[in-house]
């Protein structure tokens, strides 16, 4: 279960469930999440403060999206000050996102190499391991065939 630790004495919350996301490799579903809550979030936000130009809830979540998707076809824009703060703040965590998204999909694809190259080197290692011990026990057998000939001369 998880601890919550107060933010003085260690680890916030959402530090510590943000790593365990990324130890888990469920980084993905997280910034999903994340991504679709500043979206929604962001869509109230501009509604409220820029009525004129996001005249209902669908139009700010639909600004809001398309903003944090760096896509921006310029249907649907602020024109108040403060709307273009919260376009800026979602364009920043837009970027972040792909960023983020971009580096767990290189990452995995790196960690899928590294694991089959891990795999062949092991199999290769077998391979070697199995390779002495055959030359080994024929190396034995030479030795005891020396011996026996060495015995029956004595």
């Amino acid at each position: 279960m998880l601890s919550r630790m107060p933010r003085g004495r260690g680890r916030s919350y959402l530090t510590t469930q943000t790593q365990r996301a990324v130890a888990n490799r469920r980084v993905f579903p997280y910034l999903a999440l994340v991504t679709l809550s500043l979206g929604l979030l962001g869509g109230f936000i501009v509604t409220l403060i820029d009525k004129k130009d996001f005249p209902t809830f669908g139009d700010g979540v639909w600004w809001a999206i398309v903003t944090l998707g760096t896509v921006g076809y310029g249907d649907i824009v602020p024109h108040t000050a403060w709307g273009r703060v919260v376009g800026s703040i979602m364009i920043v965590f837009g970027v972040t996102f792909i960023a983020f998204l971009t580096a767990t999909v290189t990452s995995e694809f790196v960690s899928t190499q590294e694991e089959a190259a891990r795999e062949e080197e092991r199999r290769r290692e077998e391979a070697t391991e199995e390779e002495m011990r055959r030359l080994l026990r024929d190396l034995k057998v030479q030795l005891d065939t020396i011996e026996a000939k060495l015995e029956g001369r004595a």
